[in-house]
């Protein structure tokens, strides 16, 4: 890749608690990448739209409020309408165990509890963006 790895981060919905989400965006901004934050209280609509004019190579979303499946049920579709169906989605947050597999049925090959390392979230990216 000749330019950075581009990151959308989002925050869905209703959800207030942006700390762990700017330190994310810090710590990927250390490792070289471009990251587009959009700040608290996205909508499906708002990510799908920004990922597309930012022309992300990942779509990460950052939820404490536990309304993530709903979210990305309704993402998903938008981000395939969109043509970003091959781009590397991620989720990270307050994400029960039971909703990681979901989680990934819809596309989300990154699920980050709130526990992960951000190490492990960079190398991650790193290894599944070509």
């Amino acid at each position: 890749m000749n330019r950075p790895i581009k990151v959308v981060l989002a925050k869905p919905g209703l959800d207030g608690h942006d700390h762990g989400a700017k330190v994310v965006v810090r710590a990927l901004m250390e490792a070289g990448m471009e990251v587009a934050y959009t700040g608290l209280r996205q909508t499906p609509e708002a990510v799908a739209r920004i990922a597309l004019e930012e022309d992300a190579d990942v779509i990460a979303l950052s939820s404490m409020a536990g309304s993530h499946l709903p979210f990305c049920e309704k993402l998903k579709p938008l981000l395939e309408q969109a043509g970003l169906g091959g781009k590397l989605w991620m989720i990270g947050g307050n994400l029960p165990r039971q909703d990681h597999a979901r989680l990934r049925e819809l596309g989300f090959r990154g699920v980050f509890p709130s526990s992960s390392r951000l190490d492990d979230i960079v190398n991650f990216i790193k290894a599944n963006v070509p």
